[in-house]
């Protein structure tokens, strides 16, 4: 099935997999997904991502983590922000600070997908496109 939004189909898959106590989920694979995956890596959100398949039939097999005996999801909120319809940008002074810092921002730079945090320290702005908690 076609999707305009990739990335929105993403988050919406990690959270119904997070929901439902899924040790994977299957995601398309583009490059903005790809690197949103290893944004997601590198910030400890999951464990790991990896690309199967061929051609038009890639999919990115992101690994979640749990913590504690009640497997409790790390990764509690994904929200969109900016959708095709509605882009959002900011400079690098505006960037958002997610939770006081607890959470993270996914932004779209001209030097790549990146963390809040790392856009500001590289004094970059951009179109942020989800915060993640």
């Amino acid at each position: 099935m076609a999707t305009n939004d990739t990335i929105a189909d993403m988050l919406t898959r990690i959270r119904n997999a997070t929901m439902a106590r899924h040790q994977t989920t299957e995601v398309p694979s583009t490059k903005m997904t790809r690197s949103i995956a290893k944004v997601l890596m590198d910030e400890g959100f999951i464990a790991s991502y990896e690309e199967v398949g061929e051609g038009v039939k890639r999919q990115l097999v992101l690994s979640l983590k749990y913590k504690g005996k009640g497997r409790r999801p790390i990764i509690t909120t994904l929200k969109r922000v900016s959708k095709p319809g509605y882009r959002v940008y900011s400079s690098c002074k505006d960037l958002p600070r997610v939770l006081g810092g607890i959470g993270i921002a996914i932004v779209s730079t001209p030097n790549g997908i990146m963390t809040d945090r790392e856009a500001r320290k590289s004094g970059v702005g951009g179109e942020v496109l989800c915060y993640i908690w």
